[in-house]
């Protein structure tokens, strides 16, 4: 029932969210669109602020194909599935928010809101190692939002009498060189974690490893893209001067994780480790793309956004699916052995 359930809402979500791009959305209008503000905190300007843009528009529905995939691959999971279910279309909202949001302390919000249910679904319904993956991942990526939670006040509560959180106000916002460099490196720390850029990937290898692979579709697939969205989002857009600085750098350490992490893939007897470490390799794709500061590059970088998070939800999803089939066959030929 409770699998039927969430397909349904994955499928019908989906549906919707292409019909309302394909009749509602100008592809032409470079534009905020289909907006929603609605007031939440009056003392602290706090908005329910939404709105798509050419940039948000291929994250989510690459957001809904995966997580409508990733549930049809959770199809084997019995133990508890009610809960299951649950976590996934809780980290489905706060993904979907995430990509959506047009104010700076929503945007934080659903970036963390997608965090607590990924452990939950790594230490219930993971590997022998569970714990020790569940805790790492919750700790790297909680470590990062401190982060970015400073560098969001920061700039919310930065040079006016009437704070303000809107993305499209903080864009005509000017900071002094050494105050923007600041917010910009504390950004990156937080999407280099997510990315994740080298040498702050440790986490994701131990995570695939022990996650369920219709978990690690969700991981690979979108959550490693909220990084690389997050950059072009806010350190792109709204700290323009300070990414020119850190642009070069930004080239070098993907060049570096481009063959650092092929390399290492090579060597790995998991799987699923041997997926996760190729994904960081292409995620280095991304950052040059993201640090040529040109118009083909930055193309380039959303394209391989949304070519890499297909390739790796598949990847998962055929690597799972084989093995869940493989072990299903060895278990009915011992069991005709044995009687």
């Amino acid at each position: 029932m409770y699998r039927w359930y969430t397909i349904c809402i994955c499928i019908l979500e989906l549906l919707l969210m292409t019909y309302i791009f394909c009749y509602h959305f100008q592809l032409d209008d470079p534009l905020t669109q289909l907006k929603e503000d609605s007031k939440w905190i009056n003392l602290f300007d706090f908005h329910w602020r939404l709105g798509i843009d050419g940039l948000s528009i291929g994250p989510i529905l690459l957001t809904g194909f995966i997580t409508t995939l990733a549930t049809l691959a959770a199809w084997p999971v019995t133990r508890n599935p009610r809960f299951f279910y649950f976590l996934m279309l809780a980290m489905y909202s706060g993904q979907i928010g995430s990509f959506s949001s047009r104010d700076l302390l929503l945007f934080f919000i659903m970036w963390e809101l997608e965090l607590i249910p990924v452990y939950l679904l790594l230490s219930m319904w993971g590997g022998k190692k569970r714990l020790y993956s569940a805790t790492k991942f919750i700790l790297c990526t909680a470590g990062g939002s401190i982060f970015l939670l400073i560098g969001v006040l920061g700039m919310g509560l930065y040079g006016s009498n009437e704070p303000t959180l809107d993305l499209e106000k903080l864009a005509n916002q000017s900071y002094p060189a050494a105050l923007e460099i600041i917010f910009y490196f504390g950004f990156l720390i937080a999407y280099a974690v997510k990315s994740p850029m080298i040498p702050l990937h440790t986490w994701l290898p131990d995570t695939h490893g022990e996650a369920h692979y219709s978990t690690c579709m969700l991981l690979a697939g979108i959550l490693l893209k909220m990084g690389a969205y997050g950059l072009i989002r806010i350190n792109m857009e709204l700290l323009a001067h300070a990414h020119s600085r850190f642009s070069p750098w930004l080239v070098i350490v993907g060049i570096i994780q481009i063959i650092y992490a092929a390399s290492t893939s090579l060597g790995q007897r998991n799987l699923k480790k041997r997926i996760a470490y190729s994904s960081v390799s292409h995620m280095g794709f991304i950052i040059i793309g993201i640090g040529s500061i040109t118009g083909m590059g930055l193309n380039g970088a959303i394209l391989q956004i949304l070519s890499h998070g297909l390739i790796s939800a598949e990847l998962f999803f055929l690597g799972g699916t084989s093995c869940d089939r493989i072990l299903f066959f060895i278990s009915k030929r011992w069991a005709g052995y044995l009687s």
